[in-house]
């Protein structure tokens, strides 16, 4: 069994030569002292305590799994003692705001720490990951007091967080949710309910956890007008800014799960729990858009590292496995079979997973550098980062998260039999990878959200800040000879996308149900040609860099893209036929006839 191996050299690949992360760095005030060397000796620090801690845990996590006795939660051995080691290290802290003790790092950079954190151990690196978005919610929404009380001790990683949006009745619909809080004479207020499907609701590793949690005020209108957001606390906190006394927040019981057996997915009961109210009455679901954006675009790396590991494993057992003679010819004339990367379709799925793994990278660590100028930068700036943000994270989070699971699979059909099989850790992968098209928004609510809420109500202004940049790519490398084979393809889908768009905008005139007829198809058909403007721009790189000690890397690079171009991109060939076909071959069917 092949064990994961952080590949920095792809890392830096994407960050240095396609995305200019030392030029943007300059314009952070927050990087000043960011320098390339700095940030390498971060991510060569961050890979030895992935591959040597928390990789090798990652099975044990999937057979021991997490347990409940009276109320109390214990993770799989190791775990607690890696979380240990992660704290000693100061890594929650890093990209956190100085005063309140973190490193002050941007968020970009955490982002490829998580990437790794992640494809080594999904379900460890959820614990301090959540964590991370209950920190962003309360130093963008908290008090003073909040953040003080909460967030130092949050960024060092003394305690941990969670965010507590489902329940047994609603998932996505949260307009449904019962869950009550009533106020109490000194502030407080008092939160009653029950939610579910809660990651890291509870656990051995950190002394207290900070639960962000969507309730009711007992005024408050129906549906999502009517929802505040508060912290409850664990324990509560204690004069001195420590662990007090313990609040009425419990652990009912744990999930069973089809994956990330590592992580204590939970049922939260609060009874009467004290909690404080984050940001104005009402306006819990607009506070709680921080979290469940940093969670989004948390999950698209989900989908990055299930990709990267499979095809880690499935390329190493390639490589070894002998299996049948190449039809040119024996490759392997000494052994008694060939390897079975000679294998054309062999081939096929190592190429497919390494082009989704590669080209998502570039992608969410386009999307990490967003973040980081929406923070930073004022004006048209500011605002450009932010839109194409908000275009690009519903992307992100579905077509990453559906091409992972993709690849993931793949990665077993390389093993054939063998990948059926527990000790080679692909079928882990596989039932891992499967929870990340459902959380945090499944594929469907993702693509509505796309197309109904991000393109055509912005009467598809937000989708031309995208394509306009692709647009002009084009037309830079219109008389670039090499580029051809990319350029041209990329400006026709380019073209297509917004004559799409307006297709489905048309048609939703006369019936609104066209846009969620249309939803899916319409965001797999944005992922495919997204990923083929940043494969344009990595051939770009590999076709234009100078040095000769890499050039079999370069090679590789400028041949993924390739293959992407000819094997992948055409599948939007058939989205195009499925998108037009429209809702009637869907819902003129009657129920009965099901």
């Amino acid at each position: 069994m092949s064990d994961y191996k952080a590949p920095l050299r792809d890392i830096e690949f994407a960050l240095y030569e396609l995305l200019g992360y030392e030029k943007h760095l300059g314009t952070l005030p927050c990087a000043e002292d960011a320098t390339r060397e700095l940030v390498d000796a971060i991510l060569e620090e961050g890979a030895k305590f992935c591959e040597k801690v928390i990789s090798p845990l990652n099975r044990v996590g999937d057979e021991q799994g997490c347990t409940l006795v009276d109320g109390v939660v214990t993770t799989p051995d190791g775990f607690k003692e890696a979380y240990q080691q992660f704290v000693d290290g100061g890594w929650p802290s890093m990209c956190h705001a100085l005063e309140h003790g973190g490193q002050g790092l941007p968020e970009s950079l955490g982002t490829v720490l998580n990437e790794l954190t992640g494809s080594a151990n999904w379900s460890w690196s959820m614990y301090p990951g959540l964590a991370h978005g209950a920190m962003k919610t309360l130093e963008l929404h908290g008090t003073d007091e909040q953040k003080q009380q909460y967030l130092t001790k949050l960024v060092e990683g003394a305690w941990t967080g969670t965010m507590c949006l489902t329940e047994a009745h609603c998932g996505t619909d949260l307009g449904m949710l019962k869950t009550k809080a009533e106020p109490n004479e000194d502030g407080s207020y008092s939160i009653t309910g029950s939610k579910m499907f809660i990651s890291a609701g509870e656990h051995d590793l950190a002394e207290n956890i900070v639960h962000i949690v969507l309730a009711r005020l007992p005024d408050a209108p129906e549906g999502t007008k009517g929802i505040s957001l508060f912290v409850v606390p664990k324990f509560l906190a204690n004069d001195h800014g420590g662990v007090g006394e313990r609040n009425q927040v419990v652990c009912g019981s744990l999930e069973h799960k089809m994956g990330i057996h590592g992580n204590a997915t939970c049922v939260m009961n609060f009874d009467g729990a004290k909690g404080f109210l984050i940001g104005p009455p009402n306006r819990g679901l607009n506070c709680m858009f921080t979290f469940m954006n940093t969670a989004r675009l948390g999950t698209a790396i989900q989908g990055l590292a299930h990709a990267e590991l499979g095809y880690q494993k499935s390329l190493a057992y390639a490589r070894d496995r002998l299996q049948m003679r190449a039809l040119s010819g024996a490759k392997n004339p000494s052994g008694p079979a060939d390897p079975i990367i000679v294998h054309p379709d062999v081939r096929r799925m190592l190429l497919t997973q390494k082009a989704f793994a590669e080209g998502a990278r570039m992608l969410i660590y386009y999307a990490a550098q967003l973040i980081d100028t929406e923070q930073f930068s004022q004006g048209e700036e500011q605002l450009a980062a932010g839109e194409l943000l908000a275009l690009l994270t519903p992307i992100a989070k579905a077509f990453v998260t559906e091409t992972g699971f993709e690849s993931a699979n793949l990665a077993i059909q390389c093993f054939g039999g063998h990948g059926y099989i527990r000790e080679w850790g692909v079928e882990q992968n596989v039932r891992d990878a499967r929870i990340s098209m459902l959380y945090e928004g499944t594929t469907g609510i993702q693509a509505l959200d796309l197309l109904g809420r991000k393109v055509l109500s912005s009467q598809g202004e937000l989708l031309k800040r995208f394509t306009k940049i692709i647009h002009k790519y084009c037309q830079a490398h219109a008389q670039t000879e090499e580029m051809q084979e990319f350029v041209e393809p990329l400006a026709t889908l380019n073209k297509e996308w917004g004559e799409l768009t307006l297709h489905v905008g048309m048609a939703a005139l006369n019936d609104p149900e066209e846009v969620g007829a249309a939803a899916v198809d319409y965001l797999m058909y944005s992922g495919y040609v997204t990923l083929a403007y940043f494969w344009a721009r990595a051939a770009e790189v590999a076709l234009t860099a100078n040095t000769k000690d890499d050039q079999d890397f370069y090679t590789g690079k400028l041949k993924t893209a390739q293959f992407y171009y000819a094997r992948i991109l055409p599948r939007t060939r058939t989205l195009k036929e499925t998108i037009k076909s429209g809702a009637k071959n869907l819902l003129s069917m009657e129920e009965c006839q099901f």
